[in-house]
């Protein structure tokens, strides 16, 4: 099932806003692709996180 509009699964309630929305929005890519709920969500949050730590990092390098 796909999460949208403040829709997102349980485990990223606890998550920044900013990440929860990204997390979501790359499960509902992967949840497209592969079908599996839980790979959803883990690859979800764990690409969420990472884009916004090379995000940070960009920043500081400037």
């Amino acid at each position: 099932m796909p999460w949208y509009n403040g829709d997102y699964p349980p485990s990223y309630k606890n998550q920044p806003k900013k990440i929860r929305e990204k997390a979501t929005e790359i499960a509902n890519e992967v949840l497209k692709t592969t079908g599996n709920e839980g790979e959803a969500i883990a690859t979800g949050l764990k690409q969420a996180r990472k884009h916004f730590a090379n995000e940070k990092k960009a920043k500081s390098d400037d």
